[in-house]
């Protein structure tokens, strides 16, 4: 090959586009809460608990738990400034989505310690959908172990949690033997802040306006 012809094969080289790289799924991914109380952010743990990740951002964007409430309060009798919180949708079946299996700590490492968030569920272990909670402090006690499966634990705090303990010491009473805010906490909007929004393209009816 003559050095002309070489000149040009590498000078085409250059020209040519450079192969696409795909970036792996970035190991977490952070959602905004802006609640009547002040902002908390999230970090979901998209890789070490990827069915229970994905059930949350379902709802972040589709906006269903936009307009939505913490409202329970659950203070430990001996450490009142510790305990948990829970928010959601309640029993709210217009912004419910299918159930996913139960993704337990033993399964994914992710444990309960303070700041965490997990989900909610009734006593049957695939019944978690539109509810969670955050812990105010370490609770081991709702890791998996073997007498239950425990809870699915999915992500952490990343800032916000003064917004957490206040919602903690607000006044309760009622059901869940005395837990519930007398005064819930709106949760105004529910943003994911990174990636791209995954909307299930499912029906709103929470959205549509009865006829009177």
């Amino acid at each position: 090959m003559s050095s002309v012809a070489f000149r040009v094969l590498a000078a085409l080289a250059l020209l040519a586009p450079s192969p696409v790289i795909a970036k792996p799924a970035p190991r977490l991914v952070r959602v905004k809460l802006a609640t009547s109380y002040g902002p908390i952010v999230l970090a979901l743990e998209t890789r070490r608990a990827p069915k229970t990740s994905a059930n949350f951002l379902a709802y972040v964007d589709d906006h269903r738990f936009d307009g939505i409430t913490f409202y329970r309060a659950a203070r430990s009798r001996l450490a009142p400034h510790l305990g948990f919180v829970q928010g959601g949708i309640r029993t709210d079946a217009r912004r419910i989505l299918p159930p996913f299996p139960l993704e337990t700590t033993a399964m994914t490492g992710i444990r309960h310690l303070d700041g965490t968030i997990s989900m909610a569920r009734r006593a049957e272990a695939g019944s978690a959908g539109g509810n969670f909670f955050i812990t105010v402090g370490a609770m081991p006690s709702m890791d998996a172990s073997a007498a239950h499966p425990g809870y699915a634990a999915f992500g952490h705090v990343v800032s916000g949690m003064p917004v957490i303990k206040r919602i903690l010491a607000q006044p309760t009473g009622g059901g869940f033997g005395g837990q519930m805010l007398l005064r819930e906490i709106r949760i105004i909007s529910a943003t994911r802040l990174d990636g791209a929004p995954k909307p299930t393209g499912l029906v709103k009816p929470w959205l549509v306006k009865t006829k009177k």
